[in-house]
């Protein structure tokens, strides 16, 4: 069974698709961590984040591993552990910018379709459940609203010692999710067949829990 995440900026994807992953002993691909990866090796060589034709080619020459080590999904770029480099709010930016173009996409679509094709994989992004696993068993659109994922980030930032202004990051999310939901390649929206699950209020466990029940249900009706 292979299950899609989806769902805008700070709505707890990775978090809660590991969790699910690691409750169900599948495999899980975090999309946005390979365009994480690019943002970051975009930057650390110079290159101009809105040069296309650049950062497509940096994408084409270069290898992009997603390796699960002791309990954790880390992700190498050309043999690099960039893992603690790409979760910075500069790369975050520069990641939204890099997904949004064609050529980009269509290198990681056929990246992450090669890598779902083992099977029992959980995969989140931004366009899983419409464009990269439209056949996916269970597609999930995972959402809260703009306050809660900022708030989340601020308490993300602020344990890793980093100091963040909260409205700052408000703004910072609304941009994002505006960019995701016009770019003309594969925007951000909830697929037809995906389950609606609103993460406001929510615990992690408890949203993870909820998942967990609707791979459930769906694997019964399947059988």
């Amino acid at each position: 069974m292979n299950i899609a995440i989806d769902g805008p900026a700070g709505a707890g994807k990775s978090t809660v698709a590991q969790k699910v992953a690691g409750q169900l002993e599948y495999v899980y691909i975090d999309t946005g961590a390979m365009y994480r990866a690019l943002a970051w090796a975009a930057h650390h060589h110079q290159l101009s984040i809105s040069d296309e034709s650049s950062v497509s080619e940096l994408l084409q020459k270069s290898k992009i591993q997603l390796v699960r080590e002791n309990g954790q999904q880390h992700v190498y770029w050309n043999e690099i552990d960039v893992t603690s480099w790409i979760r910075s709010t500069e790369v975050s930016q520069y990641a939204s910018i890099v997904a949004s173009y064609g050529s980009v996409r269509e290198q990681m679509l056929v990246l992450q379709r090669r890598l779902a094709t083992q099977g029992n994989v959980v995969m989140d992004g931004r366009d899983i459940g419409t464009h990269v696993l439209p056949d996916a068993d269970v597609k999930i659109f995972l959402t809260a609203s703009i306050q809660e994922r900022a708030e989340r980030r601020w308490k993300e930032l602020l344990a890793k010692g980093t100091q963040a202004d909260l409205a700052d990051l408000e703004k910072e999310i609304e941009e994002r999710d505006r960019r995701d939901m016009q770019r003309e390649v594969a925007p951000l929206r909830q697929a037809e067949d995906a389950v609606l699950v609103d993460t406001t209020g929510m615990t992690i466990d408890q949203v993870v829990d909820r998942i967990l029940q609707i791979c459930e249900r769906t694997g019964e009706s399947t059988h």
